[in-house]
């Protein structure tokens, strides 16, 4: 479990192929204090970390997993958001998130406003029953505030704290970002489906 609070920017320092795997090796300032099997969210999708050499550490993701993230377009020197797992006594400052991601988005525009950032999103109408306005999501990982929903929009407002120490810098018109819907709007939807 996560709290979709980015600790670290992962730089992708090379990828290969292993049959239907990507095997990704990355580096950041929080890889010495990562262990062996210790699970860390990769842009919203949770990956265990296989091996480190000193800012360097490893991770795999398998075709489940490329298919339904952005993992798999990343290359070379592109950064990754990362975050430990919670832990039992830690406050929850953003929202529970799973580093199990629904499905991709793609950024449709970005507006400056003021100070902050307006993002909004396009995704998968058959996720529709999961937003709601002022209601919660992980972007790459990141915990937000949804707003303007519409039938397969919604928009994001991102503070300058978050866009200087997260990969949202680096999202343009047209990029793919991984997304994880609230959990708890999941449950109630498969309980009103049946």
């Amino acid at each position: 479990m996560f709290s979709g609070i980015i600790e670290d920017l992962a730089q992708v320092h090379s990828i290969e192929s292993q049959g239907g795997n990507k095997v990704l090796w990355l580096t950041s300032k929080l890889a010495p204090e990562f262990k062996i099997d210790q699970s860390v969210s990769h842009n919203g999708v949770c990956l265990t970390v296989e091996k480190i050499n000193g800012n360097l550490y490893r991770v795999t993701a398998i075709q489940e997993t490329l298919d339904k993230s952005n993992i798999g377009d990343l290359r070379k020197d592109d950064f990754v958001n990362i975050e430990r797992s919670l832990r039992l006594n830690d406050r929850l400052d953003g929202h529970i998130v799973q580093g199990h991601v629904d499905g991709i988005g793609v950024c449709k525009s970005i507006e400056e406003t003021g100070g902050s950032r307006k993002y909004t999103f396009e995704y998968d109408k058959k996720f529709k029953n999961l937003i709601i306005e002022k209601g919660s999501i992980a972007i790459n990982g990141v915990s937000l505030t949804l707003f303007d929903c519409i039938e397969n929009q919604f928009s994001v407002a991102i503070i300058p704290y978050t866009w200087e120490h997260t990969n949202f810098s680096f999202i343009r018109k047209g990029t793919k970002v991984n997304l994880e819907f609230d959990i708890l709007g999941k449950y109630v939807q498969r309980w009103l489906d049946r």
